[in-house]
């Protein structure tokens, strides 16, 4: 096959006398955050410019070849144009489900008729893939390509199908595309950030830090000893505080780890400690956790403090439908939508009770 390589290496020089010119190939970046995750893509935009059926397999060559310039034998596509196309992650990534270590890496392609190879390289600060050298992959990965209808004139990359611990980078142009799905441990990352800031002395100036951190590691069934301690510090640092949040959060992680006297006693303390909106946090935090007794002892300890509030009636209300007592759920229903400051709030505990009349799970209402 022979290689048009003027077609291929785009106009390099992109200053003259200091002052910046106009780059053929657009210069783009695109950022995505992943859970914590921040993952960039910086890389320029070749155009199709009237080549529609001459991109794949003739501009951009099948597999990896020698574009008879620089020092490999066998390149892959730059994946864009000018400079590598490099790939930022800020932690610890999967790729197509293939782990690969935080940093920035140089992207490159090997295009093929189905499939594309995917390569992270450890090289990403050279000019296009004449230099590339397998010896520096950090990862290779193959994925299928596909074909579109619509024409996109200027390559470009475009995060889709986001979720909470993954999103796929598509890189788009003529009528091709290929997906690259990324994937994050969001557990894993966020107890790495916290552990990191522990390390911080600002950190530790809010005991709200410190029992946040605690907090993540007993909703998520995760760094159980290590949270426990953050908990402890929380309370019994010179920045912590005995509070309804600290102690109901220490109790909790007592609990994990088996010291139940210990927990019980804590949670005794940090009733005497709360105010309505704490209980009231607490008891929708144990809806979610499938924990509906004690879900049920908090809305009950938010309502003895003001039970003449419409909200006190509200979640009483969802703590009694969530131990199955319909009759007292659709009491205090009924009880805070006549308290309801406004016809918007009434409407919303009116919808409520009905769901509780037919049975549904009113735990995120």
């Amino acid at each position: 096959m022979k290689i048009l390589l003027p077609l291929l290496v785009l106009p390099a020089i992109l200053t003259a006398q200091g002052v910046k010119t106009a780059r053929q190939s657009k210069l783009a970046a695109v950022t995505e955050q992943i859970g914590i995750t921040t993952v960039t893509i910086n890389y320029s935009r070749p155009a199709v410019n009237n080549r529609e059926g001459k991109i794949w397999g003739d501009l951009v060559p099948y597999g990896f070849v020698d574009y008879h310039y620089g020092t490999s034998k066998a390149a892959p596509w730059r994946a864009g144009a000018n400079e590598n196309t490099t790939i930022e992650f800020s932690t610890d990534v999967t790729i197509e489900g293939k782990p690969l270590a935080a940093g920035k890496y140089g992207f490159f392609v090997g295009m093929g008729t189905d499939k594309a190879t995917l390569v992270f390289s450890k090289d990403n600060n050279s000019w296009g893939s004449f230099y590339y050298n397998a010896a520096n992959d950090a990862l290779r990965v193959e994925v299928p390509v596909k074909k579109a209808t619509d024409n996109i004139e200027w390559l470009k990359y475009e995060f889709t199908t986001e979720t909470d611990s993954s999103a796929v980078a598509l890189l788009q142009w003529e009528k091709m595309r290929i997906p690259i799905t990324i994937g994050v441990d969001i557990k894993k990352t966020q107890v790495e950030a916290y552990r990191h800031a522990f390390n911080s002395g600002e950190f530790y100036e809010y005991w709200q830090n410190m029992q946040q951190a605690a907090d993540f590691c007993l909703s998520n069934d995760v760094n159980i000893e290590e949270g426990l301690s953050w908990a402890d510090r929380s309370i019994h640092t010179y920045f912590g505080e005995a509070n309804f949040k600290t102690l109901s959060t220490y109790s909790g992680l007592l609990q994990k780890v088996g010291r139940k006297p210990e927990a019980d006693s804590c949670m005794k303390l940090a009733w005497t400690k709360g105010n309505p909106n704490d209980f009231y946090d607490y008891g929708y935090r144990m809806q979610t956790r499938k924990k509906y007794k004690e879900a049920l002892e908090a809305f009950r300890a938010g309502y003895e403090k003001q039970p003449k509030e419409w909200l006190a009636n509200f979640y009483l209300a969802k703590g009694y439908a969530g131990v199955n007592d319909k009759a007292a759920a659709l009491k205090y229903a009924d009880a805070g939508a006549q308290l309801a400051p406004d016809k918007d709030t009434k409407a919303f505990i009116q919808r409520m009770r009905q769901d509780i009349v037919d049975g549904k799970d009113v735990t995120f209402h």
